[in-house]
Formats: C-alpha cells, structure tokens, sequence
C-alpha cells in the first residue's frame, strides 16, 4: 500500500506540472494566434479525448510521464492555404521564442503561487537550534556549542533550519566565506566564520553537510528503547525485545539511540554485549551485528528502531508566516532563489564541483511526493513547488530536445535569417537525447544505489 500510495502521488504530482507547463505552451499559442490541434497530459495511446469548441482535441495517454502540445505546423503535414497564417512555422522568431518561454514560465509561475499559499497559511519549521557540535571539527574551531541558533549566514536571515542549509550550500558553491552569526542562549550575538579548508565538494554528498562542518541541529532525546524490531533480524535472533532500554554496549554507557548508532555501525559482524533493562532488571545479551552495505563500505545493523522521541517544545518551533500582500513578493523572490541555486546546482556538477550523487531520479521523486502527500496538503503542495522549479530550469537548459534548446533554433534563424537544415536540427535532437539519457542514467543509478543501501 506504500508503494502504490507513492506511485499514485507521483502520478498526481507529474499530472498537475505538465499540464501546468503545457498550458502555459497552449495560452501563449492561442495569443499570438497559432492554432492548438491536441493539448495531450501523458503520452502514447489516448485514454480519453473531447473536442473543444475552439477546434482543439483535449485527451489523456496512456503514459503519465509528460504531455505535449501539437500545434498547427507545415514541418509535421500539410496545411491548408486558408490555415497557413495560423501555423506556428509562419509565425515570427518572436512569437514562437514567446510560445517556447511560456511553458517554462507558468512552471515559475505554479511555484511562486504554491509559495504565496505557503506563506499565507503559516510554513511550521524548527528554529537553527545547534545540538551536538563535534569536537576538533570545522564548527568547532569556529567557536559553534550547543545550544546557539544560527540567525544568519552572509547577508541572508535564516530563520529555520532550511534556511541555514540552503544558504551553506549557495555559499559553498560560490566559493566564499561562510560566515555565520549566532545568538548563544543568554542572546548575546556573534560572528562564527567557518573556515573550509581544500575542497569542498566532499561536504556537498547527500547527507554529509552537516556531519562534515562538525554539527547537528537540536531535537528532541531519542531514548536507546527498542520500539519496533525487524522480523528475523540480529536482536530478535538474540532475544532482545520490544520496550528493552539498552543502557551499554560491550561496557559502554549508551545515553540515547544516536549514541547506541554510533557504537553499532563501525562494529559489522561482530559479536557485541548489550546490558539492557527489562521489567526492571538488567540483563547481558550478546547480538551479532549484521554487515551491510552502505555506499562503498559496510556497516553494523542490528534490526531495531527506536521508540517515539520526546515531544519539541514550542520556543523550538517557529513559522513562516506573512500577509497577503508581503507574502507575493516572499514568494517570488523564494522562487527566484530556487531557481538560482539550481542552475549553480546543476552547473557545479557538471564542472565537478559538487557530488553528481545529487541528481534524482523518478525512485526518488516519488518517495518524495508519497512522503510529502502522507504529511498533508501544504508539504504537498511545498514538494510540487520544489519540482515545479526543477522544471522550470531543465526546460530552459540549450538541449535541443528541451525548449531552451528549440529557442537556441530560434535565434540560429533569427541571425541566420533563414530556418536551420533539416539535418541540422536532427543532428541536434541526436545529440540533446543524448544528453538527456546520460543525465537520467546518473539520476537512476542515484536512485537504485539509495534504494539498495
């Protein structure tokens, strides 16, 4: 059921941005007069087709993975003399460069709009509340302790933790200086400059920012209590059980569940003694831990997950919330923003700068889009402005076979001053397919490796 419930809210997801860009193909069309023959969501054989008044055929395919617009054009069959001031090749370079920009843009647009909901209902976050800081680390030689909140990074304001990391990330990428300002808890201010030394790319892995800069943000004490336990696994096998409070491993004082990860990972398939307490009794068992694979190296498993942590006292939480009017220019400029640190995204990894393990595939995105969905109407709608503006930057890259890539065409004939050849413009789709399956190909491996790990 979790995997269909993922797959419908992926379905959904694509369905809604597709037809969001398609549209914003088909109103541009219609403005500048070029006749719309089929405004397709999906791809494939038709499920469902209706003729509209407008002469236009609206239909549903088979394939949910995308749609298109067919527009009126002499490349694609022939056109009647009475039509010919309607089809798209006789239409200004300008006019079709403004048909090719508007599917892009209503993708800006759809997220900026999904933004202004957000801002106006109220974003829950957490505030940049710092926990653990490791010793000797790039956080901790810049003076970073638990318990400082993180209240800007550059120039920018970060009020929640998305913030912060957002803002690490776009500076990192620029290659300046990470100076942060902190309020420790008795709200004096300072500065907290972090000072990265070679390159930084290894701290832009999936998942090691973070752990990297040598800090954590604050949540709430997970106990060492077992609260579920995989079928099969080591601890059932050793005769561990659901509610055991595991206080040691193999002499060690165990304080939370982080820590008990901590003394079991580096330790796969070795026999450890874990002291725990049950009704009231300690007693000693040993487990041998499993070595699984994560990434390129193994780690210890033992097949147990903790019971529910405390709850987060409300001076953690905070909320983005604004008026209706201060919220549209909130919501552009977070768009914008976006945007921005995709396109440096995308072109750092490109240049190597930034791990290419960053790249998502449809696995991903729709265990994104599931979750997102399991958490309610406004983490939806938060997920779909987040790919919309994927979307909105993909298009417009100059890959033949994407839009930003027929507007490349476009200008060849605007300085040309005639169309390209025929085998031009093939030669080209050659090579954006190209281009788009090495893409797809990293995304997918990304996605199987994370699946399987």
């Amino acid at each position: 059921m979790t995997i269909l419930s993922y797959i419908l809210a992926f379905m959904v997801a694509i369905g809604i941005l597709v037809a969001v860009h398609e549209y914003g193909h088909f109103w541009m069309a219609r403005r500048v007069g070029v006749r719309v023959l089929r405004f397709s969501i999906g791809f494939g054989k038709r499920l469902w087709t209706r003729q509209g008044k407008d002469g236009t055929e609206y239909a549903i395919s088979a394939i949910p993975l995308g749609g298109y617009v067919k527009l009126l054009d002499e490349r694609e069959g022939p056109v009647a003399t009475a039509d010919l001031s309607a089809a798209y090749n006789r239409k200004p370079v300008w006019q079709r460069i403004l048909i090719l920009l508007a599917g892009p843009f209503a993708n800006f647009l759809f997220a900026a709009a999904a933004y202004w909901v957000l801002f106006v209902a109220g974003i829950p976050a957490l505030k940049p509340v710092l926990g653990e800081v490791a010793p000797q680390s790039i956080a901790a030689t810049a003076g970073l302790a638990t318990g400082d909140e993180i209240i800007a990074v550059g120039t920018r304001e970060t009020g929640t933790r998305e913030a912060v990391v957002l803002a690490i990330l776009d500076q990192l990428m620029d290659g300046s200086a990470i100076a942060l300002k902190v309020r420790s808890p008795d709200g004096t201010t300072r500065a907290a400059p972090l000072a990265i030394v070679g390159s930084p790319r290894p701290l832009t892995e999936p998942g090691a920012l973070l752990p990297g800069l040598g800090f954590e943000f604050w949540y709430p004490t997970v106990p060492a209590e077992i609260g579920t336990m995989q079928p099969g696994s080591p601890a059932e096998r050793a005769g561990l059980a659901v509610g055991d409070r595991i206080v040691a491993v193999g002499g060690t004082p165990v304080a939370d569940f982080p820590a008990l990860v901590k003394q079991v990972q580096p330790q796969p398939g070795k026999t450890l003694e874990f002291t725990v307490e049950r009704s009231g009794e300690r007693v000693v068992v040993p487990v041998e831990v499993d070595a699984q694979r994560e990434g390129s190296k193994l780690v210890g498993r033992i097949g147990v997950r903790p019971a529910s942590p405390g709850a987060i006292p409300e001076d953690m939480r905070t909320r983005e919330r604004f008026g209706p009017v201060d919220s549209l220019s909130r919501a552009v400029g977070k768009t914008w923003d976006m945007s921005m640190l995709t396109v440096r995204l995308l072109w750092n990894v490109g240049t190597g700068d930034v791990s290419v393990k960053n790249l998502s595939g449809p696995i991903n995105i729709a265990e994104y889009a599931g979750f997102s969905a399991r958490q309610g109407i406004l983490a939806f709608l938060s997920f779909l402005a987040i790919v919309s503006v994927s979307l909105f930057v993909l298009n417009l890259l100059p890959i033949p076979i994407l839009d930003g890539g027929q507007i490349v065409y476009q200008l060849a004939e605007l300085v040309k001053g005639s169309p390209l050849s025929e085998r031009t413009q093939a030669a080209g789709q050659k090579v954006g397919i190209f281009l788009l399956l090495v893409l797809m190909s990293f995304a997918f491996y990304n996605d199987l490796s994370r699946l399987f790990s």
